[in-house]
């Protein structure tokens, strides 16, 4: 993979990553475009590590609100992991659940497979996108409760972590997207809901690294030990793209706070329902 579709990948992947509208469908579409494997290995470890350089800026970024509301205290940081801890279990027991019907059912007929397999179907994704454009418009052209906002407590942690779940398999249903339109209805502060949506991609982000190091490192075995493959060979573009990742991860969040804040949430959604028909459109024609 040369160093300008690295650049590329990591711009789109930042960029799209910390707004509302799929980091990882437009990261694949492009690769695709680029006549790049999205279901390889190296392009997964790719997408993970352009993952870790957004997650990197999230932490830079919320980390003074994270600061004053979270763990000036020990009850206060306390109250609040154990929200998160509530919110990861759901993602856990969902997305595992989906990840086992998936590869037990719906690809059964396929030798030794695996969810990444359906990364790349791009109908999927635009239909993913649609989905996802459809609960982002209907969260942000819900009215408010008039009498404020609602509490963040275990039963809204679990129903924002159940939803995260759901993203998992799915490419094209931007995890930001949902759990932050999923804590609007739910009744939540912009900020309140925006906050704790980026706070569970934190958590969730290694152990998705790990799996997809372990993964790569299991399909290049052989390589690694008859060429004598370096690790840096291997480890360098994901790298370079996760410090590209980064800067654009920043911007991105600039801009979604501030269109959040000044109730512009439904734009989001209706991009994510012309991305939707774009895709459908490109792969109908062959395109993708």
């Amino acid at each position: 993979m040369t160093f300008l579709k690295i650049l590329i990948l990591a711009i789109v992947q930042g960029a799209a990553e910390l707004l509302p509208v799929s980091s990882s469908a437009h990261v694949i579409v492009t690769a695709k475009l680029m006549g790049i494997d999205p279901v390889s290995p190296e392009m997964t470890l790719l997408l993970v590590m352009l993952h870790t350089g957004t997650m990197f800026a999230v932490l830079i970024y919320f980390w003074k609100s994270w600061r004053l509301n979270y763990f000036q205290s020990l009850e206060k940081f306390w109250t609040f992991a154990k929200l998160v801890i509530v919110a990861t279990f759901f993602t856990g027991v969902l997305g595992l659940a989906l990840k086992f019907v998936i590869e037990k059912v719906f690809l059964r007929h396929v030798p030794h497979a695996e969810i990444e397999l359906i990364f790349g179907n791009m109908t999927l994704i635009s239909i993913a996108l649609f989905s996802v454009g459809c609960l982002i418009i209907y969260a942000g052209r819900r009215k408010s409760r008039p009498w404020g906002p609602a509490r963040l407590g275990f039963k809204e942690s679990a129903w924002i972590g159940a939803v995260q779940g759901v993203c998992l398999p799915f490419r094209g249903f931007s995890r930001s997207g949902a759990t932050i339109s999923t804590g609007l209805i739910l009744g939540l502060a912009k900020a309140r809901a925006e906050d704790f949506s980026f706070a569970l991609a934190v958590v969730l982000t290694p152990p998705v690294i790990v799996r997809e190091v372990l993964r790569l490192l299991k399909a290049r075995a052989g390589a690694l030990w008859s060429q004598s493959t370096n690790l840096t060979e291997l480890f360098y573009p994901s790298l370079v793209g996760m410090v590209f990742a980064f800067l654009a991860g920043l911007v991105a969040l600039k801009w979604l706070s501030s269109w959040l804040e000044k109730g512009r949430w439904p734009l989001f959604g209706y991009y994510c329902l012309g991305a939707s028909a774009t895709v459908f459109l490109l792969h109908s024609v062959g395109g993708l």
